[in-house]
């Protein structure tokens, strides 16, 4: 359905797909200048961020595993762009605390899924085996939305709450302009 039923009314069939939030998200690419381009595929194509100095950023050399924050890490189980045991690698190449979440839903569905959606789940696990296989036998669902675990485990490494400022901006940060901002019509 989510594959099929496009390609054949758009590409065979030359329709416009019908307005879908979430496919919104498909029209609305990131420019890029070409050379930044060419070094994310050079990342991607040589999986640089899974060797330890691989990748260098003005001549420092990246190392996931200095990365010694705790970490949460969401995934999706039928994301067909990132697939979630990619994304479970993660927790094997950082340090310190990673919390694995991974998501009864696809690529942008995960993202935006509001905790008021029916049929969501998401599964858990506090373990972080070396293979995403084992993670995951031992995961226990829950329904709802990811976001409500988000936010138990953000509430807990957070400080106290304060107000939300009265008016955006400062004297030494004044506001730019009103959202969403020109650079969306770009």
């Amino acid at each position: 359905d989510l594959i099929w039923n496009y390609w054949v009314n758009n590409y065979l069939l030359g329709r416009r797909p019908p307005a879908f939030d979430i496919l919104a998200w498909n029209a609305d690419t990131t420019r890029l200048a070409a050379r930044f381009h060419h070094q994310l595929l050079d990342i991607v194509a040589g999986n640089q961020l899974t060797h330890p100095g691989a990748l260098q950023v003005l001549g420092t050399p990246i190392d996931l595993s200095r990365i010694t924050c705790d970490t949460y890490v969401a995934a999706g189980l039928t994301d067909h762009i990132t697939p979630w045991q990619t994304c479970y690698r993660t927790t094997q190449l950082v340090s310190g605390n990673t919390q694995f979440v991974l998501c009864s839903s696809g690529h942008i569905q995960t993202v935006v899924a509001a905790p008021d959606h029916p049929r969501l789940g998401y599964f858990v696990n506090p373990a972080t085996p070396a293979r995403e296989q084992d993670w995951k036998a031992d995961a226990q669902r829950h329904e709802g939305s990811w976001w409500e675990h988000w936010s138990g485990w953000l509430a807990e490494r957070s400080g106290e709450k304060v107000p939300a400022a009265a008016a955006v901006g400062s004297d030494r940060y004044p506001p730019g302009e009103a959202a969403p901002g020109t650079y969306v019509f770009q």
